[in-house]
């Protein structure tokens, strides 16, 4: 919250989130109540209903329910030698998907395959195992966000499935038991939470992914629940290897705005996130991308472990996939939570990853206004030496040329390259440009005509299909306000002054306005607030 000397406002919301996570953490010395009156206290001064105080309150605590330690036991348990790499069909395998229905029962889930089962047998031993946290709402309970993660890995490992040495246990740690336990967590935090999210959760644990995503195309073929009614899926391949905070993430153009989704829940983790176009049938989110889900896929990188007898659970690291496991339980629950069910993007189909260089590439930089380049000072003089003059520039045919000292312009002292470089750029009209030529002569003044039209603030955006209400810049020309502000290519603008943008023409409005602005901006999946002043 922010005092401005008037009145209390909310303020962002990470900040506020952050308060609600300290008391959570503090609750056995606060008791309940005093956490209660502290979030009702909260939420009055941000203008908020106590009820929606209470919901921060619980999923904050929902959060704080992943942790490091859940996460090793389940990472441990599932890649140790006596499950013999988990092949699909083996005992191994079927060992795993008794304790992953184990697991489900503890925390309370229903049946996924059944109402009184969680497997899916699909033949050889194999099967899904499924379970089910019905949804709130009584309308929009009939809808599913489905989180899922394939259990098998490659047992003893072949010349098709290892990449060596054959005939040892591939314990698939990261591959994919870190995904599971990502799953495990996601189920058991949903699960604490007092009042569940609006749309049912369908938690589904795929078997025979390895020798080609056979669980999950199984189900598409015989779904437990109508395909039509998945608003969103969320798949976890891989995610305990995190390095440099990097985390992938796939299937964002899958359906509008889910780029923009994941970005705002990633406040907390401070995750780097990749943004890829590609849509490969290496993982299960594959299947439900064909079968025209919106689907998300979070992977945190190949490595030279990979489908070898050395992915073993002491290599995982443990707080980087508590972070990741993190920001997957934040972005189920808000796509739980959403008003209106996420809609396939038809358009996904025909996107690669060349499409972005394509769509996005920066655009070469304006033609200089002025024409002139800029030295330092000399001596002790006023103003600034010009090192250079382009040929047939606007500065050449006022008469200007490398060496001029150029004290004033339009009657304003020159005392920095930025500020001068600001004022031709912004310039509506001719300016009149004050300068010294050789020493100890008298100063003189001539009228430059500038070429192009005035640049204010200095950016050039497009749309994106994916994000309709997101203008990614393509030009930030140097020496405006968008640059002096740090404002880059491909940065996505996504509010100004605390509004979310609706359309080209509101965009236009809200940059457009003399005086500072600030802009919300997303880069690598971190927002960020950016003065853009001197407009």
């Amino acid at each position: 919250m922010m005092f401005d000397g008037t009145k209390w406002t909310a303020g962002p919301a990470r900040e506020r989130d952050r308060i609600v996570i300290g008391l959570t953490k503090r609750k056995r010395y606060l008791g309940t109540g005093g956490v209660l009156f502290a979030v009702l206290l909260a939420a009055w001064a941000a203008g908020e209903s106590l009820a929606l105080g209470v919901e921060r309150l619980a999923l904050a605590a929902a959060v704080e329910s992943v942790t490091a330690g859940e996460l090793q036991r389940h990472i441990e348990f599932l890649a140790d030698d006596s499950l013999e790499g988990r092949a699909a069909g083996s005992r191994g395998g079927r060992a795993a998907a008794v304790y992953l229905a184990r697991e489900f029962e503890r925390r309370g889930l229903a049946g996924g395959a059944t109402p009184r089962s969680y497997f899916q047998e699909f033949g050889g031993g194999r099967r899904n195992v499924l379970g089910i946290v019905p949804g709130s709402d009584p309308t929009l309970r009939e809808q599913y966000v489905l989180v899922c993660a394939h259990y098998d890995h490659v047992g003893f490992g072949n010349r098709e499935t290892s990449n060596g040495p054959v005939g040892f246990i591939h314990n698939g740690a990261d591959d994919n038991a870190s995904g599971v336990a990502a799953v495990l967590e996601i189920a058991d935090a949903v699960s604490r939470m007092p009042t569940k999210p609006r749309r049912s959760i369908l938690f589904a644990l795929w078997d025979d992914e390895e020798r080609g995503l056979y669980g999950s195309k199984h189900w598409i073929s015989e779904p437990t629940v109508p395909k039509a009614k998945i608003s969103a899926a969320l798949n976890l391949d891989m995610v305990g290897r995190l390095r440099r905070d990097r985390l992938e993430v796939y299937g964002t153009r899958t359906a509008a705005g889910l780029r923009r989704l994941v970005s705002e829940q990633n406040e907390e983790s401070g995750l780097l996130l990749d943004w890829s176009w590609e849509m490969k049938a290496d993982s299960d989110h594959h299947t439900l991308f064909e079968a025209g889900i919106p689907v998300l896929m979070f992977h945190t990188g190949l490595h030279d472990d990979y489908h070898r007898p050395s992915d073993d659970a002491p290599r995982i690291d443990l707080a980087g996939t508590q972070r990741v496991s993190r920001l997957a339980l934040r972005t189920v629950v808000e796509l739980a939570e959403e008003e209106s069910p996420r809609r396939f993007r038809g358009a996904s189909r025909a996107e690669a990853a060349s499409s972005e260089g394509a769509m996005f590439a920066a655009l070469a930089p304006l033609p200089p206004r002025m024409g002139v380049r800029w030295g330092g000072r000399q001596g002790k003089t006023e103003g600034l030496v010009l090192s250079g003059v382009e040929p047939g520039s606007p500065a050449e045919r006022a008469g200007l040329q490398a060496g001029d000292r150029v004290e004033s312009i339009d009657g304003e002292p020159v005392a920095e390259v930025e500020t001068a470089r600001a004022r031709i750029l912004a310039s509506e009209g001719p300016l009149k440009v004050r300068y010294v030529r050789g020493v100890g002569q008298e100063p003189r003044e001539v009228v430059v005509r500038l070429a192009g039209a005035p640049v204010r603030l200095g950016i050039t955006w497009r749309r994106d299909d994916s994000e309709p209400d997101v203008f990614v810049l393509v030009r930030v020309t140097p020496g405006t306000p968008a640059a002096r502000a740090g404002l880059q290519v491909r940065d996505r603008i996504t509010a100004v002054d605390g509004e979310r943008l609706t359309g080209e023409e509101g965009f236009r409005r809200a940059i457009g306005k003399r005086g500072e602005r600030e802009m919300l901006v997303e880069r690598g999946g971190r927002l960020f607030t950016v003065r853009v002043t001197g407009l």
